[in-house]
């Protein structure tokens, strides 16, 4: 802690300690030079120095050079006088060497003869550490090759990865809105209201091995993975399916397994039946394995070498324990039943091999000799290893509205704790020096009283965004014209809003609007640099549509979505959720448009027909 002889007069008041020891957030008071004249317990906390440790520290002594030279180019900015206020969220370093994220709101007190800087910082890692699996999560889901598709209680499809696209042969804006039935075929339609029994039952669908049809009439074996999709309340709006084609594992098994039974059934030499089997094995399209009794390889299909990295030059004649010396106990013991005679399978077996761990689908069965005796056992198995993770990443894909309106509701937090609590600080300050200096009062009584005015119009706007009442009473043409004055205002740009619908707009589909632009206008406020943005509300063929412009900044879009660009799933999520699509087109210095097309529900196209 500095000299207190150094620090300003307010910073012994009992009114300081109250305020800022009791922050949940940290707060640093600092000189224009940057260098900390106080530290609040939070603050401490979080970055695991005593507050004398870190009084001695420069404020760029905190965070790694790239966010310490963008952090010090702003405060440049707020010393010069050409911004009085700025947000930034950064990295910190702990004592310890690790790293924390941090939203830092730097803002200048230049009411005093000696100016100060006040820096408040929220530690926000766990929320970077969300977004970050949350977009390894989405990258995996839009690589799968398997189809991973949501639909609503009513059984229509409401996203459609371009997994399903290559399965089945319709493209998004083709099957988006359709029932899922358009993927049945018409024997198997009664199967899908048992399926939708079960889920609302709150029964989990996994690897259920049924038919699905594509665009072009093509049947395909599949098996299914479904779970049910809730709100913040816990209530099923939805469900996720993950579609796997298994169609020609299923002809090659049938394949195999007809070969063996032809085989048992005949009289031939034994030689020539086991050659049989193994050229069947070896080009069987699917990881097969042909052992003996002593389980020593005779042959291998080339999918089962690449599915366990071996050669079988190498394995053949070996024995199987030998090769993967980490078989755990109950498969032994299944090979010995199975030389028994029986036939065993599992859908789903976990196999953790020293430093990994593969899932497995197998089945085992004998195979039997010209004189009927069992002279070893088949081995099927599948790495459903990428399956597994694509499960949990849709498990958590299906969260994503959730978590963007907890994420809602931690911006709106943030905004109370970065700003109106640094406000209302910053106005207790203010009374207390007025208590020091009583002839101050009559001159300054009229900018408090017109600070109080302004927190409880953003108080009040806050309100409004947690609960979008103005859509109740004005419909979404008044209610979105009104929040976009009342936005501009309070951020002081000016936002220009057309349009020209006419028909009313189902509640759904004009919250999911109202939700798309309060995420893009505070996006554009945040990054974009400019003091107009462009917004249009329009109704064409039988779709509203939304566009929001501006000539600022810009961004790389990919970029984006690979990093911060959580709010960009949030905006794709909802749109997608009722039947919509939104495009995102920006580029760095070239400015920003969003567009959101959502259809109007058939009743209301039929009667604007």
């Amino acid at each position: 802690m500095v000299d207190s002889a150094a620090a300003p007069s307010f910073l012994d008041t009992q009114l300081f300690r109250d305020v800022f020891d009791a922050s949940p957030i940290g707060i640093v008071v600092e000189t224009l030079e940057g260098q900390p004249l106080f530290v609040n317990p939070a603050f401490c906390a979080m970055l695991g120095f005593s507050e004398a440790e870190l009084s001695n520290k420069h404020c760029v002594d905190f965070s790694p050079t790239e966010y310490a030279e963008k952090d010090w180019a702003l405060f440049q900015q707020l010393r010069a006088g050409s911004i009085n206020h700025y947000q930034l969220e950064k990295q910190y370093f702990r004592k310890d060497g690790s790293l924390v994220w941090g939203n830092l709101s730097v803002s200048l007190l230049d009411s005093r003869p000696s100016p100060l800087v006040i820096a408040m910082v929220e530690d926000i890692t766990a929320k970077k550490t969300a977004e970050e699996a949350r977009f390894r999560h989405t990258a995996i889901v839009e690589s799968s090759k398997d189809a991973i598709i949501s639909k609503n209680l009513e059984a229509h499809i409401t996203s459609w990865n371009a997994g399903a696209e290559r399965m089945f042969g319709y493209t998004e804006a083709e099957i988006v809105g359709q029932p899922i039935t358009i993927l049945i075929p018409p024997q198997s339609h009664a199967e899908e209201n048992e399926i939708l029994a079960r889920l609302r039952a709150g029964n989990r669908i996994e690897h259920y091995e049924t038919k699905r049809v594509t665009k072009s009439g093509i049947v395909l074996d599949v098996s299914l993975t479904i779970s049910a999709i809730k709100d913040t309340t816990g209530n099923v709006v939805g469900f996720s399916k993950i579609v796997h084609d298994i169609s020609e594992r299923k002809r090659a098994e049938n394949a195999l397994l007809t070969l063996n039974s032809s085989l048992e059934a005949q009289t031939a030499a034994l030689q020539s039946r086991e050659e049989l089997l193994k050229i069947f094995v070896k080009n069987v399209p699917v990881g097969v394995a042909m052992l003996d009794r002593e389980m020593r390889y005779l042959q291998v299909s080339d999918r089962w070498c690449a599915d366990y990295s071996v050669n079988s030059s190498e394995v053949l004649g070996r024995s199987h324990y030998e090769v993967f010396p980490e078989v755990p106990p109950r498969w032994r013991e299944a090979h010995r039943r199975v030389l028994a005679g029986e036939t065993l399978r599992d859908d789903e077996d976990r196999w953790d091999r020293g430093d990994r761990t593969t899932w497995v689908r197998w089945e085992l069965l004998p195979w039997k000799t010209a004189a009927g005796a069992i002279g070893g056992i088949l081995i099927f198995a599948e790495d459903i290893t990428p399956r597994k993770q694509m499960e949990q990443a849709v498990s958590d894909m299906s969260r994503k509205l959730i978590q963007s309106q907890e994420q809602e509701r931690a911006r709106i937090g943030r905004d109370l704790h970065d700003d109106i609590n640094q406000r209302l600080a910053l106005l207790g300050i203010e009374l207390e020096q007025l208590q020091s200096d009583p002839s101050e009062i009559q001159k300054r009584v009229r900018e408090l009283r017109q600070q109080v005015g302004e927190l409880s119009n953003d108080v009040q706007a806050l309100s409004h965004e947690l609960h979008a009442s103005k859509l109740d009473y004005l419909g979404a043409l008044g209610g979105i014209r009104s929040w976009c004055k009342e936005f501009g205002e309070r951020q002081r740009m000016e936002i220009t809003f057309t349009s020209d619908v006419v028909n009313g707009v189902p509640t759904e589909i004009r919250l999911t609007l109202f939700r798309i632009l309060q995420e893009a206008l505070h996006n554009a406020v945040k990054h974009s640099g400019v003091k107009r943005i462009a917004v249009q509300l329009s109704e064409q063929s039988r779709q509203i549509r939304l566009t929001i412009s501006d000539g600022g900044k810009g961004f790389d879009v990919d970029t984006a979505r690979r990093g911060k660009g959580l709010g960009l799933a949030s905006m794709e999520e909802r749109a997608r959720l009722v039947n919509g699509a939104i495009a995102i087109h920006s580029k760095p210095m070239g400015g920003t448009n969003i567009h959101v097309s959502i259809p109007l529900p058939l009743e209301q196209q039929r009667a604007a027909g």
